[in-house]
């Protein structure tokens, strides 16, 4: 058993009984979860930003920056993982607004930005998520083991639920 732990801007998978994928703080980012019913495969992707128009040398060097291009490759991934058969539960977590924003950087709102972005890369690809938590003032961390359908979700190092 190992514990994947991915930071900012990846994204991972296994297949191997008992591996847990983990990612720490998501703030304003979100994480994007994956398990495939028919090999119980899991994936996680961290995303940071919305849109990879915003910096498209960084979109190529780490694609899971991105929330276009992470959900691109990692289900790339996962179809070169499973054979591409099979449905996918896909989960998201994140998209907090945990900075108090001046009235200037208003507009901003990186976490709503950073959900609808990732709603709509999955649509494109026939996909929903089947569960949600997002929005809210307080940072997560999630992790998804291998063999589990649930993402254990902390915030402040407690358990704040599985979803």
């Amino acid at each position: 058993m190992t514990t994947i732990l991915i930071g900012l801007g990846e994204y991972a998978l296994s297949s191997t009984a008992g591996d847990c994928i983990k990612t720490l703080g998501l703030g304003s980012c979100v994480a994007v979860t994956a398990l495939h019913g028919g090999s119980g495969t899991v994936a996680m992707a961290h995303i940071v930003l919305p849109d990879s128009n915003s910096d498209p040398t960084r979109a190529k060097k780490q694609p899971g920056y991105f929330a276009d291009t992470a959900i691109v490759a990692m289900f790339e991934e996962l179809t070169k993982a499973t054979g591409g058969k099979g449905r996918f539960l896909i989960k998201l977590i994140g998209g907090a607004s945990v900075l108090r924003q001046a009235p200037a950087n208003a507009l901003m709102h990186i976490g709503k930005r950073n959900i609808l972005a990732a709603k709509k890369a999955l649509w494109k690809r026939g996909l929903g998520a089947l569960g949600e938590d997002t929005g809210g003032t307080v940072s997560r961390s999630i992790s998804i083991t291998v063999g589990s359908d649930l993402v254990n979700i902390t915030t402040n190092g407690k358990i704040k639920s599985t979803l």
